[in-house]
């Protein structure tokens, strides 16, 4: 006869759960940097982008990875997910984005098998108002970047190994020698930028043939798209970052110099 027929409870025996598996530990800024040297020999200047993010598919683990986006456009992401999906996208949400932007952010998240991160920065723009006076950006461009995108995005990057980017060389005359594989000195991290030596028109293609999600001020006149504030629209074959801190010698918020 049973325990339980006789009105025993039986003796459960405690089910030991297994831990998870504890991330990889960080590797120093000496074994990565010799990383990025020998991914730059091996890919040339003119890789294709899948064997870029396929080099760093096979030197990093995935929670050590992370891919920047603007969400001008879904390209990166999109081509780094479909090779190591479930990557972490960090978007910097300076509070001053276009309506747009928010929404292809919004889209990307939705529609990509990414992990959409909102990198805050520590002040909202009114904290930062009342702290700094209002309209940052018009009287101190440089500093309200600083404050709103290079900090914060730093803090992040600390616990990554990796980045990806979407810098291109024809963007403009700062970015025409942008190496596809490099050490990120300012951030302590590989920086790799797998579509380098596309052009505009290829990415658009690109976006086309797979149906990605675009923000459609790309295709209102502004091939750049920053904070609404220091962003206008660039006339037809000009610098597509013209009109980026239009009427200021500023060509850089920082993030890539």
């Amino acid at each position: 006869m049973s325990k339980h027929a006789l009105g025993i409870d039986p003796v459960v025996e405690p089910v030991e759960t297994p831990a998870a598996s504890p991330a990889p530990a960080k590797r120093s800024h000496e074994e990565l940097k010799a990383l990025a040297e020998a991914g730059a020999a091996e890919l040339g200047w003119v890789a294709p982008a899948r064997d870029v993010i396929a080099w760093v598919e096979r030197n990093f683990e995935m929670p050590a990875v992370a891919v920047a986006c603007s969400m001008a456009d879904a390209v990166l992401p999109a081509l780094v997910a479909d090779q190591i999906p479930g990557v972490d996208v960090l978007f910097l949400e300076t509070g001053y984005h276009f309506a747009e932007t928010y929404a292809t952010r919004d889209e990307v998240a939705a529609n990509l098998r990414v992990n959409v991160v909102d990198v805050l920065p520590e002040n909202t723009v009114e904290q930062q108002d009342r702290l700094l006076g209002k309209d940052l950006f018009a009287r101190d461009a440089a500093q309200c970047c600083a404050l709103r995108k290079v900090a914060p995005l730093r803090r992040t990057l600390s616990g990554y190994e990796l980045w990806f980017t979407g810098v291109r060389r024809d963007e403009a005359p700062t970015r025409t020698n942008t190496p596809l594989v490099t050490w990120d000195e300012a951030n302590g991290l590989v920086k790799v930028n797998p579509v380098a030596a596309w052009t505009f028109d290829q990415l658009v293609q690109y976006s086309d043939d797979n149906l990605l999600p675009v923000n459609p001020l790309l295709s209102q006149g502004y091939p750049s798209i920053g904070c609404q504030p220091c962003t206008r629209k660039v006339a037809p074959g000009d610098d597509p970052r013209a009109g980026r801190w239009a009427g200021t010698n500023k060509t850089e918020c920082g993030l890539h110099v």
